[in-house]
């Protein structure tokens, strides 16, 4: 991991940190690592072990995956498109809502001049995930 890239998972975590409300004391102390790495994370003082990401991102209600796509360490080509990841991600969600979902994002990214790859709610291809 570069600096511009721990720059910005400090940058990262610390906006969602602040937008929890909590402190970096108690995001240590729920996470169980040291209050000096939270905060030497916030600035990018110290390279992040992925399990203090892991357990820091848990308590911030954000995944692994979703700190390393939002710093752009995943590759786009490796993320799902937006159907398959709804469906995947939010499977408790009433069928119905999803749709609604769906039917919004595809309007504002029509009104944009962009579509989303990945075909439309089809039952079967979200058989496991959908309820």
């Amino acid at each position: 991991m570069n600096q511009e890239q721990a720059i910005n998972i400090g940058n990262f975590l610390r906006s969602k940190r602040e937008g929890t409300g909590l402190s970096q004391a108690e995001v240590a102390r729920r996470a169980g690592v040291a209050k000096s790495t939270v905060s030497r994370l916030e600035a990018a003082q110290i390279k992040p072990h992925t399990d203090s990401l892991q357990a820091i991102g848990e308590v911030l209600g954000v995944s692994l995956t979703d700190i390393f796509a939002a710093i752009g360490r995943i590759p786009a080509s490796e993320l799902p498109s937006i159907r398959p990841y709804l469906h995947a991600k939010y499977c408790d969600m009433p069928a119905e809502l999803l749709e609604e979902i769906e039917n919004y994002l595809d309007g504002l990214a029509r009104a944009r001049g962009i579509s989303f790859d990945g075909p439309r709610n089809d039952e079967d291809q979200y058989a496991t995930t959908a309820k």
